[in-house]
């Protein structure tokens, strides 16, 4: 009579890098969606690990503890978030005025997507427990169309059109003068009706130009 032999089974390789990296991303995306829901001192590793199907050691492997998966979780979020720079050139025409509603919608059209939503309401209620996410959020966030902004204004100075001696501090300005008001609408789920956004934003500009133009 023939041995019967256990039929071997082959093992699970390995996920691959891209595999991996995709696991990686859906913890951080599954862990900051657990910390808006429940905030970060209700939100459990243990839960969030349920939630991606991974053990809690898994998790530890990579964070030390929930504020690391936090910090981690927030800064992914951030980095999405950011505009990219193809985006930002494209606001500038040959018109300054349109250009500046450009940049000034821009950034609102941003922080009215979900994610864009999601990310600033974490901000407001943790920020003060991890100042550094308010950091980043200025750096990554919004530093790179400020920058632009400023130079813009330099070059607009230069050519005579503008009178800005701080271009830098002039482009927060801007962004304070026009944007910042229908952010805080915006989270506050009053935001303003279409035509009046485009009424304010247009008024903000023609504001900001008038205080900024050769006298």
């Amino acid at each position: 009579m023939n041995e019967v032999l256990p039929i071997r089974r082959p093992r699970a390789g390995r996920p691959t890098r891209e595999q991996a990296r995709a696991r990686h991303e859906e913890l951080l995306d599954r862990a900051l969606d657990h910390f808006l829901d429940k905030g970060f001192e209700q939100a459990t590793i243990e839960a969030i690990a349920a939630d991606v199907g991974m053990t809690k050691r898994t998790v530890y492997a990579r964070y030390p503890d929930k504020a690391a998966l936090f910090r981690a979780a927030v800064r992914r979020a951030i980095e999405r978030y950011a505009i990219p720079e193809e985006r930002i050139l494209a606001t500038e025409v040959a018109d300054l005025e349109q250009t500046l509603t450009n940049i000034a919608m821009l950034r609102i059209d941003l922080v009215s997507s979900p994610q864009g939503l999601k990310l600033q309401r974490i901000i407001q209620t943790e920020s003060y427990r991890f100042p550094e996410i308010f950091t980043d959020t200025y750096e990554l966030g919004a530093l790179p169309t400020i920058r632009f902004l400023a130079k813009l204004l330099r070059r607009e100075t230069e050519a005579g059109n503008l009178a800005v001696e701080d271009s830098f501090a002039a482009a927060n300005a801007f962004v304070s003068l026009v944007v910042t008001g229908p952010v805080k609408l915006i989270l506050a789920a009053s935001p303003l009706p279409p035509e009046e956004l485009d009424r304010r934003v247009a008024f903000g500009v023609q504001l900001f130009l008038n205080g900024a133009r050769p006298r």
